[in-house]
């Protein structure tokens, strides 16, 4: 008792000690503070810790702190307060005083605060064990004795044994506990009598109850499994047993005599967990079963199986639902095929989002109706060879996004034994590697999908299980598909395309003809959906793979639905961020192009646009993206002939080795493998700070060492070669492996000045990078040891030109060659040469050429037209998302109007029905109205999405009017900004602008 009347003081004394400093604490942050000026903007904090002591008084220990504002509410501009330790009283907080420093974070203040008051939440745990403050011995009633608790309930009085079943006719799975004297212990509502009535008001007994089957009803809520005692209505206009559990919110598991049942708010409360954290049904009911009983004494029967039906029909009915078909005068039977997938709002809908003679629009902007697809394959969706279509038929018959399975395998099956042609300009294992993967045990081996390339959205009637690997030739392979699903494609205007990230994998024909960054019409579209997609659902690959074939397709149905759903609520914020961007990169690209026009000749440009025009016009014309210049020899190359050449004297029998493993082209090439060894021991060297003189003084055991290694081992292959050598080279050389060695040097020089192109345009993109985006010290040390690395191996190049060069320079003089080769592998200065191109003086520099040398125009005509797609693609950028921002607010009224003529659609047998199915099609359309406003808002809030600046306009900026230009300058701009028909093209479109909204 003395215990107890402390902890009474003590809250009472915490109550009034603050209630009596609350004008203190307001006087904190006043004018009249004496604190500093520069942290009365900050935000005040104080903190106090109670104890009882020995002697029963009350101690309190009391600290004020400052705790400068979050950098998510600093204004901007705002520079940030450090937070000022001088003033702070923290010596009489004696847990953590040593600890709290003034560079703490607020996270670690908070845990250091928490952690001095860790005993009091301690001590209250221990006491809700008890009867806590409600240990009165009689009931509030006054009738009976306080036994009973309940632990879902708000509070923790306790109660006598009527008025807790009288609380809790309305709360059937609430928990009990019983205090017997000295300790609590859990009962049931079931064992103290309490009975669920169904069919009937709350509180209204039926005169002729049912009891459920063998009276032991299961229902699994989200936090337990409970055994209940259930009564159906036995009444002559009783409805049925599962209609009446349904009117409760309780799921059966059955349609027949229900044992079982689940919570509506059970099943919902997985569905979501599933969609953000891909847990299973297996995992989930375990939950349920040990925060039911976690010690293994009373273990719940076993539901597991049920709850997996049951998660399968909710996930079904509720999927109906949404899509409208329970407002179908025919129901479910007339669900069409894709009918119940969430479609893009962003994409062109004829009817439904598209303008008013659209199929009209000038040739110009007729790619902002375009629809964008991409298809790809995901091999962790693969599937077991367990259970069949009879034992586990799917719910979902090509309702969403998997097609109709029976018609799909029997076309798989008429097809097994066509054989997968490898590709010719890939080596992407998912196509070449279709007909050896993998496949043992597995009744499918991935999935392949097609997906809204753009927007990231799944399609309807996209998805499809993989027996092979992924395919290729589509309008081939088509002709063999069931008529329905043929495309005239010869009355359309399809172009295909290699996404960014996979186009590097194939040959620089098809980088060059099948690039996003080339292709009129795509905007900055890169076609990597699908990637992005997969690693949303692959976390639920573990748990779908031993699933029968309905199970796993009901299941990613669900999945892919609502990631497109999330897609929807995300737009705003999504296309508000995409615009902003493309609105700084199209005038950054205009700027770019226009530098480099300025520094080229008129005559040129002319010429080049011509062809560029040509060719986007009818791609079979020479593509501009290639160069056309001669092409040097490569060194793998010259490897490859000299191999050919030796192949072909072994053949006609003049072999002239004189080793049986080293040919003479095997010794060069040895040899230039053995001096590139040398400079990277070098330049390895370097890098660790070694010279000859640092060597003895700074460097350790470890790193000599490495060092010594690394030269032993090549000086025993340098030895070994020498051996070899004296058998080709003796006194004077033979002039055969003269010519040897300098194809492969020439190459070598032609190849290290391609390697070093490369790593300067990296070099270039690193700073850029750096200095848009990187920001803090850990994030700048590791840019600055990247760029460093690239500055490396810049040198590394450089070294090995120079020294490539200098071989050549001796091997000419004794094949007595001519200088013309010293016209495009000249001397290297790496402080003028090693840049990347850039403007210089009214002059194009490029690496290893001058203005007036061979391949230089090829080089900048190359350039030009990369910098001239640059700026057209994020033009397109800009037109693309101003035409889908048009395009889903559009579609989502239209699901609006949609919606509201759904809900008279049906005649249902009881106005109870009719009723609930138009207030449900009302919250559908007031949601995509309110979506709509919430949309606009979003949009709204940034100045410059109220209307895209013309393209002319940000010429004007940049150059001025156009009346003040040359001849020249006004042709490349007009041609730039689209005026050939004498007006400029603008972002939006005249009819369907953001300000027509």
């Amino acid at each position: 008792m003395v215990g107890g009347q402390r902890r009474q003081n003590l809250k009472h004394y915490q109550r009034d000690f603050y209630a009596h400093h609350a004008a203190a604490s307001k006087a904190v942050i006043d004018n009249t503070n004496d604190a500093p000026q520069h942290t009365r903007n900050a935000q005040q904090r104080k903190h106090s810790s109670f104890e009882a002591g020995p002697s029963g008084c009350l101690n309190v220990s009391s600290s004020y702190y400052t705790v400068p504002n979050s950098p998510g509410k600093r204004r901007r501009g705002e520079s940030e307060v450090p937070l000022d330790t001088t003033d702070l009283n923290l010596s009489i907080i004696d847990d953590f005083s040593d600890n709290l420093q003034s560079d703490t974070s607020e996270l670690g203040e908070v845990l250091h605060l928490w952690r001095s008051d860790s005993d009091l939440f301690l001590e209250e745990f221990l006491r809700l064990e008890g009867r806590g403050d409600y240990s009165q011995d009689i009931c509030i009633c006054g009738e009976e004795a306080a036994t009973y608790r309940c632990q879902d309930c708000h509070g923790c009085e306790l109660f006598c044994h009527l008025c807790m079943i009288r609380i809790h006719d309305r709360h059937p799975l609430h928990r009990m506990e019983q205090w017997d004297g000295i300790s609590f212990y859990s009962v049931t509502l079931k064992s103290m009598g309490i009975r669920l009535q169904l069919g009937h008001a709350s509180g209204v007994q039926c005169i002729n109850p049912l009891p459920a089957h063998n009276v032991d009803f299961v229902i699994i809520d989200y936090n337990g499994i409970y055994e209940v005692g259930l009564d159906f209505c036995g009444c002559a206009y009783a409805e049925p047993h599962i209609i009446q559990l349904l009117c409760v919110r309780l799921f059966p598991a059955t349609t027949v005599d229900p044992k079982t049942a689940a919570t509506f708010r059970a099943l919902e409360y997985f569905q979501m967990l599933s969609f953000e954290s891909k847990v299973s049904v297996f995992e989930f009911y375990k939950t349920a079963a040990h925060l039911t009983d976690n010690t293994g004494i009373h273990i719940p029967k076993d539901r597991y199986e049920v709850l997996l039906r049951m998660m399968r029909e909710w996930r079904f009915i509720k999927q109906m639902k949404c899509a409208g078909q329970g407002h179908h005068p025919d129901g479910i039977g007339a669900t069409k095929p894709g009918a119940c997938a969430i479609l893009c709002p962003a994409c062109p809908h004829a009817g439904k989002n598209l303008p008013d003679g659209w199929e009209n629009a000038p040739s110009e902007i007729r790619f902002l109706y375009a629809l964008f697809l991409a298809i790809d394959a995901n091999f962790c969706l693969a599937r077991h060879n367990v259970s069949s279509d009879i034992v586990d038929p799917g719910l979902n018959r090509g309702y969403a996004f998997f097609v109709e399975e029976h018609a799909y395998k029997d076309f798989i099956g008429s097809h097994e034994q066509v054989v997968q042609e490898l590709s010719s300009c890939s080596s992407h294992n998912a196509v070449n590697l279709a007909d050896s993967r993998v496949s043992h045990g597995l009744a499918a081996t991935g999935a392949g999908t097609i997906d809204c390339a753009r927007h990231n959205f799944k399609r309807p009637c996209s998805v499809g299980d993989l027996q092979k690997g992924e395919s290729k030739h589509l309008w081939t392979r088509m002709s063999t598909f069931p008529h329905q699903y043929h495309i005239k494609h010869d009355q359309k205007s399809i172009t295909f395309l290699v996404p960014k990230f996979h186009l590097p994998a194939h040959v620089a024909k098809c980088q060059s003809n099948f690039s996003f960054n080339f292709i009129k019409g795509v905007g900055c579209t890169d076609s990597e959906a699908p990637e992005r997609g997969w690693a949303d659902i692959n976390p639920i690959a573990t748990s779908t793979r031993k699933m029968g074939p309905g199970s796993r397709h009901d299941t990613l149905d669900d999945h892919f639905n609502d990631w497109n759903w999330k897609k929807i609520c995300a737009m705003g914020l999504i296309f508000r961020r995409k615009y902003n961007f493309a609105l700084i990169e199209v005038q950054e690209r205009v700027d770019n192009l226009i530098n480099f026009e300025a520094s080229l000749a008129a005559d040129e440009l002319v010429e080049w646009r011509r062809d560029i025009e040509a060719w986007e016009a009818d791609r079979s014309q020479p593509n501009p993206f290639e160069g056309r210049a001669m092409m040097t020899m490569t060194q793998a190359a010259v490897r490859l002939a000299l191999s050919m050449a030796e192949a072909a004297e072994i053949e006609h029998g003049n072999n002239m080795s004189l080793h049986d493993d080293i040919s003479p082209s095997v010794l060069i090439l040895s040899g230039l493998e053995l001096e590139d060894q040398q400079l990277s021991v070098y330049f390895w060297m370097r890098r660790l700070g070694f010279d000859a003189k640092a060597i003895g003084q700074h460097a350790t055991d470890v790193q000599k060492g490495k060092i010594l290694q690394h030269m032993n081992a090549l000086c025993r292959r340098i030895d070994t070669w020498a051996q070899v050598q004296v058998l080709y080279m003796p006194m004077p050389c033979d002039n055969r492996l003269l010519k040897h060695e300098w194809e492969l040097h020439e190459a070598q020089a032609y190849d290290t000045l391609n390697d070093l192109r490369t790593v300067l345009n990296l070099r270039y993109h690193l700073y850029k990078y750096k200095d848009t985006f990187i920001r803090g010290q850990q994030a700048n040390t590791r840019a600055n040891g990247i760029i460093n690395n690239a500055e490396h191996h810049i040198d590394t190049l450089s070294l090995k030109y120079s020294t490539t060069r200098d071989a050549l320079m001796n091997l000419a003089a004794r094949l007595g060659k001519t200088d013309d080769w010293e016209r495009s592998l000249k001397p290297l200065d790496k402080q003028r040469d090693a840049v990347p191109l850039k403007h210089d003086n009214g002059q194009m520099r490029t690496l290893g050429f001058n203005s007036n040398e061979l391949g230089l125009q090829d080089s900048l005509r190359v350039e030009w037209c990369k910098a001239r797609a640059r700026a057209h693609r994020w033009e397109e950028e800009v037109q693309l998302l101003q035409e889908e921002m048009c395009c889903i607010v559009a579609f989502l009224d239209w699901q609006a109007g949609w919606w509201d003529m759904q809900g008279p659609r049906r005649a249902f047998n009881s106005l109870q029905a009719g009723e609930g199915a138009l207030a449900y099609a009302q919250r559908q359309a007031n949601l995509r109205r309110q979506m709509v406003i919430h949309i606009k808002s979003v949009w709204a809030a940034n100045p410059s999405w109220q209307e895209a600046p013309l393209l002319a306009d940000i010429v004007h900026v940049l150059l001025g009017p156009l009346e003040n230009l040359s001849t020249v300058e006004e042709t490349l701009v007009r041609d730039k900004v689209g005026r050939d028909t004498g007006r400029p093209r603008s972002y939006p479109h005249p009819t369907r602008g953001y300000q027509n909204f």
